[in-house]
């Protein structure tokens, strides 16, 4: 088994680690950092395969936003609903956002696009996602390595434990995406409750549990 999935990820493993990072990839390329400390993988191939993807993959959708992004707007409205939000980043940020948007969860795809839609020079977002792409491929492809190496260093026969590791590895990615969605279902309710009280001291603004509670806007 383990010589078979050697033999597949030498044939089809970095092209997979492509594609994946060309659409979003935290998860792939932590998995891919893992396996090349066990030798299936060469990790500066895990690197440059993980740089390609995501700078060619940012680079599409920078220059797809400039080219359809007001179509793109009018036709999936999940796009429309995070729009203002990234304009927000992005007003806040400036052109940095092209920088920290692939570590930005829930807008890695949405802020490449939103930029092209905005008067950033191609050439200044191409240095940026450059920069990010290389820092993103090192950062999440060493964490995943180094999660091999501190394994090994605990368990002698670390092959025997090869599964183990990985249900270990995706779990806390897992974990990860989790603790995203969790943060973002306390800020909505959060905001709903807030709009809740607004809407409620618009209604009766002179009613005495308004006075002494006033709403916190």
């Amino acid at each position: 088994m383990q010589q078979f999935l050697r033999e597949y990820l030498q044939v089809h493993g970095y092209w997979v680690l492509f594609i994946g990072t060309f659409l979003e990839g935290e998860a792939i390329l932590i998995f891919a950092g893992f396996l090349a400390c066990q030798g299936y993988l060469s990790i500066y191939g895990v690197i440059l395969s993980a740089f390609a993807g995501s700078f060619l993959g940012d680079q599409f959708y920078f220059h797809l936003g400039r080219r359809k992004g007001a179509q793109l707007l009018r036709i999936f409205t999940s796009f429309a609903r995070k729009f203002r939000k990234a304009l927000r980043l992005i007003e806040r940020y400036g052109s940095f956002v092209a920088f920290v948007s692939r570590y930005t969860y829930g807008f890695r795809i949405l802020l490449p696009i939103i930029l092209g839609m905005t008067n950033l020079s191609s050439q200044r977002f191409l240095l940026l996602n450059m920069g990010s792409a290389l820092s993103w491929a090192i950062v999440f492809s060493l964490a995943g390595y180094l999660f091999g190496k501190g394994a090994s260093m605990v368990v002698d026969d670390l092959e025997s434990y090869e599964p183990y590791l990985l249900l270990i590895l995706g779990g806390f990615t897992a974990l990860l995406w989790l603790s995203h969605f969790v943060v973002h279902w306390w800020r909505r309710r959060h905001a709903r409750r807030r709009l809740k009280r607004l809407r409620a001291w618009r209604q009766n603004p002179h009613s005495p549990r308004h006075k002494r509670h006033p709403a916190k806007i």
